[in-house]
């Protein structure tokens, strides 16, 4: 009966201690359902349960250990051992923010000293005219990077397993806060701030569960775009640099950005509208679309409307940068396509000729800009989880 009570203790505290990192890590099958709420429970409540199955397992474990059988006081040991070896794995090991590290040195530098290749995607943050560019190859490892830019707090987002990035002003009610990496939901990264604990999910920063759950964390404007698209607007943009310590960390990301990683968490499939294929998708007030990367590739621009907004979705002649914008100047709704023979983005209405900042350099809008609409790049299994409302554009024009 001892040796039952003590077994049943045993068990139980190995599950719990499991159970509690199991729902909010990649594990086979623990993002598939909405679980959030076990999980949360789990955690703030996981001390209690660790005493309830000491509480079972006190008496017996004396008593098994001064057993005068040694096979039942070595197999006690050996369960005993194995609970601590639980323990350590799942506190110690695969905990997220035990697996990712907040960079040591962080450098960023002007481009004459920059060491990030030119073909490297970041996210782009310009505030109070001060501009910084953040490898995603960078910050998809710490997932998230703390900077401050322009006199203010930011706090650059990314979630490689969801290929989200997002710029967040790290404020809980208006008070700086600082948040931990403490798992995932649906397969996006998840932060826990200092204060009340709550969980933030990081592909739109809306809190999920706790205290503050319904709130958002304001989000700042960023672009995603290759580095040289970046420093061709921003020469004198600032680049973060890699930290040597995490160099192996790193090396683990290096084909991330051209979707030719092989593991299936961050792979990239080829076709459209598949779990891993990339999307733009842009919202606009209560209306959102997304836009599959194919298409986009072979069309190179696309006219739509959303929400009752022209739009215009544009890719680079790097095939990598893209931009969103209104296609509205002075009250005119423009139709725009690219000429291969120009090599530009021109309006069909005049003929003008616009760069790839959505500024007319040439014809009747000249020193006109089109009005920069907020987009992201992700996987379409993302995209679709988080705006669940989204439409999909299938290549005509709305």
């Amino acid at each position: 009966m001892k040796f039952l009570l003590f077994l049943l203790g045993i068990t139980f505290l190995i599950v719990i201690e499991i159970a509690r990192v199991y729902y909010i890590m990649p594990f086979p099958g623990s993002q598939e359902t909405s679980t959030i709420e076990l999980a949360y429970f789990l955690s703030q409540y996981i001390v209690w349960f660790r005493l309830i199955g000491i509480f079972l397992i006190a008496y017996p474990a004396f008593k098994l250990l001064t057993h005068p059988k040694d096979t039942i006081k070595w197999t006690s040991i050996m369960l005993l051992a194995f609970w601590l070896m639980v323990v350590y794995a799942f506190n110690f090991r695969f905990l997220a923010d035990k697996m990712f590290y907040q960079p040591e040195n962080k450098i960023l530098t002007s481009a004459a000293n920059n060491k990030v290749s030119d073909s490297s995607l970041v996210l782009g943050v310009v505030i109070n005219g001060e501009a910084k560019a953040y490898p995603i190859e960078i910050i998809g490892y710490h997932h998230q990077v703390r900077d401050t830019l322009g006199g203010e707090q930011v706090m650059v987002t990314y979630c490689t397993v969801c290929r989200t990035g997002r710029v967040f002003k790290p404020e809980v009610d208006g008070e700086p806060e600082t948040f931990r990496l403490v798992g995932m939901d649906h397969f996006n990264a998840m932060f826990e701030d200092s204060r009340t604990k709550s969980w933030w999910r990081q592909a739109n920063g809306e809190a999920i569960i706790g205290l503050k759950k319904g709130t958002m964390l304001p989000e700042i404007p960023s672009e995603q775009m290759t580095l040289a698209a970046w420093l061709n607007r921003y020469p004198h943009s600032l680049i973060l640099q890699p930290d040597v310590k995490f160099t192996d960390q790193y090396a683990e990301l290096e084909k991330y950005d051209e979707g030719k990683m092989e593991g299936s968490l961050e792979k990239t499939d080829s076709l459209s509208w598949q779990n891993k294929s990339w999307v733009v998708g842009v919202s606009i007030d209560k209306s959102s679309r997304a836009y599959d990367w194919n298409d986009l590739k072979s069309m190179r621009v696309i006219n739509d409307n959303l929400g009752g907004v022209p739009v215009m979705v544009v890719l680079e002649n790097d095939s990598a940068s893209f931009h969103v914008w209104e296609r509205v100047v002075d009250s005119d709704t423009l139709s725009f396509s690219f000429d291969a023979s120009l090599n530009a983005i021109i309006d069909t209405q005049t003929r003008s000729i616009w760069n790839w900042e959505g500024k007319c350099i040439e014809g009747s809008y000249k020193n006109s800009s089109l009005t920069l609409i907020q987009s992201y790049q992700e996987f379409w299994h993302s995209w679709r989880t988080f705006q669940p409302n989204t439409t999909q554009y299938y290549g005509q024009e709305n």
